[in-house]
Order: C-alpha cells, then sequence, then structure tokens
C-alpha cells in the first residue's frame, strides 16, 4: 500500500501518542518476533517498534522486513523507532485523508 504525504503525516500525528510496544534487540528479527507484530496488528492498525542500541541491524532495513513479511507499511522510520501500518480489513478505525 503506498501512501501519500498527507497520509504519512496523518498516521505520524497518531503515533505520536503512543509507545513502541515490541523491541528488536541483540537477536534481530526472530520469526517469533514477526509472528507477534502480525498477531498484533489483529487489534491494532498502529505499530510502533523500538530498535536497541544492542541490535547490529539497521533499523531501515528491519523496518522493511517486517513490513514486507506482515503485509504492511513503513509509514516512518526515525532514529531507533519504526511505525508500521496495516489497516483492518473488515472494520478500519484509521481513517486515512484521500
Amino acid at each position: 500500500m503506498e501512501l501519500t504525504s498527507k497520509q504519512r503525516a496523518h498516521l505520524k500525528s497518531l503515533a505520536n501518542g503512543i509507545d513502541p510496544i515490541f523491541q528488536v534487540g541483540k537477536s534481530s528479527l526472530t520469526p517469533e518476533f514477526t509472528e507477534s507484530v502480525a498477531d498484533a496488528f489483529n487489534t491494532r492498525e498502529l505499530l510502533k517498534i523500538a530498535v536497541l542500541k544492542n541490535c547490529a541491524d539497521d533499523p531501515r532495513a528491519i523496518a522493511e522486513a517486517v513490513a514486507e513479511r506482515t503485509h504492511s507499511t513503513v509509514v516512518q522510520v526515525i532514529g531507533k523507532k519504526i511505525i508500521l501500518y496495516k489497516p483492518d480489513k473488515k472494520n478500519p478505525k484509521i481513517v486515512l485523508p484521500k
């Protein structure tokens, strides 16, 4: 899913108020981590992930890999924080601007 700059800005503003619910550490991306993120998209549409200092991988590469595996969209990678978006197919809670 491709986001417009207006939609991306809207999602960034919504993500500003949420805390990271996942942390990527030394073991980087594991199948269990990816599965946990995919499960979280069952109850949320917007996720924030923190990349810890002991993780040697690039946060941008981690974001792209997680987005690809969970069929979500990377909203923003800033520093060691990743914001992902995946709309709920049945009952979307976040309404994106046109």
